[in-house]
């Protein structure tokens, strides 16, 4: 309950800070934010689903892992970065709304699962990339968490398309 009322009280006090109320009282701010936090997010999500797909055999079959992943990543955290700075500066202008958005909180528990998903994949499985790297069929645990990571990342754009339809007015 007290960290409850310290998230809340965090989201009032971002929500009403010069750079909050500047993001949202502008006529350009918020919507140029929007923009790019979106193109950021197709480049991140493309990305991942592309290495995702590769890891369940199902694209880029005839790509080494280690070389999708190679060519994939500086996307993938180039856009992953630039979406969490728009994400961020868009959450000023309305934090406390956002607080308590079900669809908000969604999306925020997907993106540590699929922070904490790829975290595990490349502490375990893929420290073993050199056996599997060329087959076709890789293991059973980067199949698992190729398709884990899709499932989060579409709970992730579902959820963030619904924070738009759900926030009260």
């Amino acid at each position: 309950m007290i960290l409850a009322m310290t998230l809340l009280h965090a989201a009032q006090i971002l929500q009403n800070s010069a750079l909050g109320t500047t993001i949202r009282e502008s006529d350009w701010w918020y919507a140029l934010l929007n923009v790019a936090h979106v193109l950021a997010l197709m480049v991140a999500a493309g990305s991942i689903m592309f290495f995702d797909l590769r890891l369940l055999g199902l694209g880029l079959r005839r790509t080494p892992v280690s070389e999708a992943a190679t060519s994939l990543l500086p996307w993938t955290w180039g856009g992953f970065s630039v979406m969490a700075l728009t994400g961020g500066l868009l959450i000023t202008s309305e934090a406390e709304r956002l607080y308590f958005n079900t669809a908000f909180r969604v999306k925020v528990v997907c993106l540590i699962l699929a922070g904490l998903n790829v975290l595990l994949f490349h502490v375990t499985v893929f420290r073993s990339v050199s056996e599997w790297d060329h087959a076709t069929v890789t293991p059973a645990r980067a199949r698992m968490a190729g398709a884990v990571s899709l499932l989060l990342w579409v709970a992730i754009l579902a959820a963030g398309r619904m924070i738009g339809y759900t926030l009260d007015t």
